[in-house]
């Protein structure tokens, strides 16, 4: 039987540049406890795809799980720059509500 995440990177093979495809692997990644290489996709998609929101959230939180408190700081104040710029006030206080839990 295919695993989801075999179905995923099917799936990318034909649209490796699927910002959601992209963001669901990292997903499913961080499920079968492989944080780095799932945070390692959500980077190169937040420089692929800085629009996509989520993928800075998820990471964000990634990050400050790892102990890696700058890092989510930076990453999470990446974010809220961005969804400000795309007026989505929802993703920019949520992120700014963890950014705020770092201190």
């Amino acid at each position: 039987m295919v695993s989801r995440r075999e179905k995923l990177e099917g799936m990318l093979q034909t649209s490796p540049a699927d910002p959601m495809l992209r963001y669901m692997l990292a997903l499913e990644l961080e499920k079968e406890g492989e944080a780095e290489r799932s945070l390692t996709l959500l980077n190169s998609l937040m420089q692929d795809v800085p629009a996509y929101v989520p993928a800075f959230l998820m990471a964000g939180q990634k990050l400050a799980r790892l102990g890696r408190v700058e890092d989510a700081r930076a990453c999470y104040s990446a974010g809220i720059k961005e969804a400000q710029q795309q007026n989505n006030s929802h993703a920019a206080g949520e992120m700014a509500g963890f950014l705020a839990s770092l201190e």
